[in-house]
């Protein structure tokens, strides 16, 4: 069944307060995802010339300073490591495909969940209010946020087939539905180059973006496409770099709601999970349409 949410700022003195207002949003899709949660969060943006990676390995005691000294040494950049529950934050003097190679390469026991200049990617088996509590959530500032609970469906409980997944840097995407010909895309994806860690359908969509991504089409642009080539039911939310964006698929059977202020936007896959919003009250509340592309994004200076 599942969950998703997103909350977008528009008014950046609330951003100390996103994860005050992103818990209990998660939370509240508690019962539609019983077995996992993940989530992306936007803050603490880094320098163009670095790169932060979000890593995970499932031992708790694993050394993820020595794998920081390791790296800085084989890249000759200066790596800080800040760990999080299974998760390391890793923030690198270096271009993160220069990253990501080195450490599948030398340390294949490593997942990396997320990368970019903003985003961080954390995914946990076990209840939502668990999850939410062991990483802080409530306490986390920043501009956006979108997040996951899971039932698993159609592959494992595990925490690498739980959502979010990546699709490029600062993009993620979780997805509420399934698809009926991801295994087919999924094999056209790899002779265009992709790789997959997973059978999780979600997986495919989001190395689907990638490509168009990577083609130069926009995210509205990748998503419009994305209603041609994916057979099946889904409601996605993609998060990037300045915001972030919705799509249900043509017959739109997958519960979504939407609601705006002059001070934020967000989406749930049910209104509980916004009930608790500063001014919900008088927010324009509707149920996105069947087929169509909505995107918010900072707006940048001129």
């Amino acid at each position: 069944m599942c969950g998703i949410v997103g909350l977008f700022l528009k008014t950046p003195s609330l951003q100390p307060q996103l994860g005050l207002h992103f818990a209990p949003m998660l939370v509240g899709m508690s019962e539609r995802g019983p077995d996992s949660t993940g989530f992306a969060v936007y803050h603490h943006p880094i320098a163009d010339d670095r790169c932060k990676l979000t890593l995970y390995n499932a031992d708790a005691a694993f050394p993820w300073g020595e794998v920081g000294t390791q790296l800085g040494r084989a890249l000759d950049a200066e790596v800080d490591v800040l760990i999080k529950g299974c998760h390391a934050i890793l923030t690198v003097d270096a271009e993160a495909d220069r990253v990501r190679a080195w450490a599948g390469e030398h340390h294949p026991e490593i997942r990396i969940m997320g990368y970019g200049r903003v985003m961080e990617v954390y995914k946990e088996k076990g209840l939502t209010a668990d999850v939410v509590e062991k990483y802080g959530v409530a306490e986390m500032e920043g501009s956006h946020a979108v997040g996951h609970t899971r039932m698993a469906t159609e592959s494992a409980v595990t925490t690498i087939h739980s959502h979010p997944f990546t699709a490029a840097a600062d993009t993620c995407l979780v997805h509420n539905g399934s698809l009926s010909n991801y295994n087919r895309l999924r094999q056209w994806l790899r002779r265009q180059g992709m790789t997959f860690e997973t059978d999780n359908d979600t997986e495919v969509a989001a190395r689907y973006f990638a490509y168009r991504l990577g083609q130069g089409a926009s995210l509205a642009e990748a998503m419009e496409a994305g209603l041609r080539d994916l057979d099946g039911f889904y409601t996605f939310t993609m998060g990037t770099e300045d915001g972030f964006a919705v799509l249900r698929d043509g017959i739109a059977c997958k519960p979504a709601v939407l609601a705006e202020t002059d001070h934020w936007v967000a989406m749930a896959s049910e209104y509980r999970s916004l009930a608790h919003l500063p001014g919900v009250e008088t927010a324009s509340i509707w149920e996105p349409k069947p087929g169509v592309v909505y995107t918010w994004a900072v707006k940048k200076a001129a």
